[in-house]
């Protein structure tokens, strides 16, 4: 019985690969990423060079609650612990924010860069932590508001080691002076994220280490 199971799960698999790939392409032996997006992505990627045997596929979904992207690891590959893992990326194909209305094809290319980068430190994130604690992450972050705050930080916190800093701060600075964007959504980032300012810090944290190193 458990063989067919596994056979079963197989097959679905293959069927959703195969689905996806209609309009993505793959760039390197492990990344899946839509085509209009390659650029950037193989950006973001570069600076995670650790990364580069983990499965991960970047998608295009119709629609991203309360965000732009989203980062989690496909359910079935958490039975196979952290090598056999595999991660899907949703990128929101217009963003919403309450009245306004972005499609993805006009954001600034250092601005994907920038939101892939966050999502590529979640990954990071989640590498470090099993996959019981992936699933207790799941629930805390569903109804904690102070893990979410931890959570995004710590995403954060991982692109800018990683040498993202520029990338970062430039998302940071073209979501809390754009126009167009209501101060409702400013204010959420400004509570559950990484400020241009404690980003500086972490920087200097950062190049002090590499220095003492």
């Amino acid at each position: 019985m458990k063989g067919i199971l596994s056979k079963i799960i197989l097959i679905l698999s293959v069927i959703l690969l195969q689905s996806q790939a209609m309009s993505s392409i793959l760039i390197s032996k492990h990344h899946t990423v839509p085509e209009s997006i390659k650029k950037e992505a193989k950006e973001a990627l570069s600076f995670y060079p650790e990364l580069e045997d983990v499965e991960i596929d970047i998608r295009f979904k119709k629609e991203i609650k309360k965000s732009t992207m989203q980062a989690q690891p496909q359910f079935w590959s958490l039975l196979k612990g952290r090598k056999g893992r595999r991660y899907v990326i949703f990128i929101s194909k217009k963003i919403k924010i309450t009245d306004s209305e972005f499609s993805t094809k006009n954001i600034p290319s250092n601005i994907i860069v920038g939101w892939l980068g966050h999502e590529l430190g979640h990954v990071c994130d989640y590498q470090n932590r099993s996959s019981f604690g992936l699933v207790i992450f799941g629930f805390k972050y569903l109804f904690s508001e102070k893990f979410i705050k931890e959570a995004e930080r710590n995403a954060d916190s991982f692109a800018i080691i990683h040498g993202m800093e520029d990338y970062i701060v430039e998302t940071k600075n073209f979501i809390l002076e754009h126009a167009n964007i209501p101060e409702s959504y400013k204010n959420r980032i400004k509570r559950f994220y990484l400020s241009p300012e404690e980003i500086m810090l972490l920087i200097d944290e950062r190049d002090k280490k590499m220095k003492v190193e």
